[in-house]
């Protein structure tokens, strides 16, 4: 997708250039013009995060993409790549199936444990959007969009729009853009994702759609931001640390542990399968 097949250029650079550009961009604004803080370690700590992503999206990839292929190979629905109808279908599609992909990662702890980690920062600035999970794979959140290659949609065009899904919510990740008036009633905006990312009790699992904020609003998961409740970032169970490493990989911790000390096999399918813990829960901290 990113390679331009009459050019062989590689976009991949300019994409990164460009994020970081927008990134210092916006840390200029926030320190000079607004004269807020800056966390240049919880920003140096996300983008350390997102290179462990980038080392295991290659093993996560490959693993998603033999499934996809061996789907695309069984399935008698084949939609032509070269038609535009397929495009808009799919970019339908891709955000119905990520919005219940979003939905459910927030209320089954499996898929949170990768998860948790893009909600770990505590301010709510652009390089927060590069916090993503390393474990995919092994979560199993992509067989959400399996059944969109079944009904015909080729896994280069699925991962294509997600693609595009995500290089679109980078830019949601960021206080210095206010309210959109009329655009937010159809697209997620930095304000609806805002709340998203809030960890008031008025604001939790909310807005989980990725380019369109429609289904969050024909399925009760909508919420705007109120005027006397600001947002407060960062998960409920705070992981206080710079390092990756915990950040990525502290709720799979959480998790196996609750599990392993489960009472009885019903409580354990809970503890892995069950909503994420309630703020009361304590729990220790992962080694450094």
């Amino acid at each position: 997708m990113w390679q331009s097949a009459a050019s062989g250029i590689d976009a991949r650079p300019m994409v990164v250039f460009g994020a970081l550009g927008v990134v210092a961009l916006e840390a200029i604004w926030r320190t000079v013009v607004q004269r807020r803080s800056y966390d240049a370690k919880a920003a140096a700590a996300s983008f350390g995060v997102a290179i462990g992503h980038s080392f295991f999206g290659l093993l996560n990839g490959a693993a998603v993409s033999a499934v996809y292929l061996a789907l695309w190979d069984i399935t008698p629905i084949h939609l032509p790549p070269n038609d535009w109808r397929t495009w808009v279908a799919g970019f339908v599609a891709v955000e119905f199936a990520y919005y219940w992909f979003h939905r459910w990662s927030h209320t089954v702890r499996w898929l949170w444990a990768s998860h948790a980690v893009h909600h770990s920062a505590e301010e709510f600035t652009l390089p927060a959007a590069v916090r993503l999970g390393w474990t995919s794979a092994l979560s199993g959140g992509w067989l959400v969009f399996a059944p969109l290659v079944l009904l015909g949609w080729h896994p280069t065009i699925v991962a294509g729009l997600l693609a595009l899904n995500l290089v679109y919510q980078f830019l949601l990740h960021t206080e210095t853009i206010g309210r959109l008036g009329f655009v937010e009633r159809v697209l997620n905006t930095p304000a609806h994702h805002r709340v998203h990312h809030a960890c008031n009790a008025e604001y939790l699992d909310r807005n989980f759609g990725g380019v369109l904020i429609v289904f969050d609003r024909w399925f009760g998961t909508y919420a705007t931001e109120l005027p006397h409740a600001p947002c407060r970032y960062g998960l409920v169970k705070p992981v206080h640390s710079y390092n990756p490493v915990r950040l990525a990989l502290q709720e799979w911790h959480d998790m196996l542990k609750a599990a392993s000390q489960a009472t009885s096999p019903a409580a354990a399918l809970h503890a892995l399968f069950g909503p994420p813990p309630p703020a009361d829960v304590p729990q220790q901290t992962l080694g450094a």
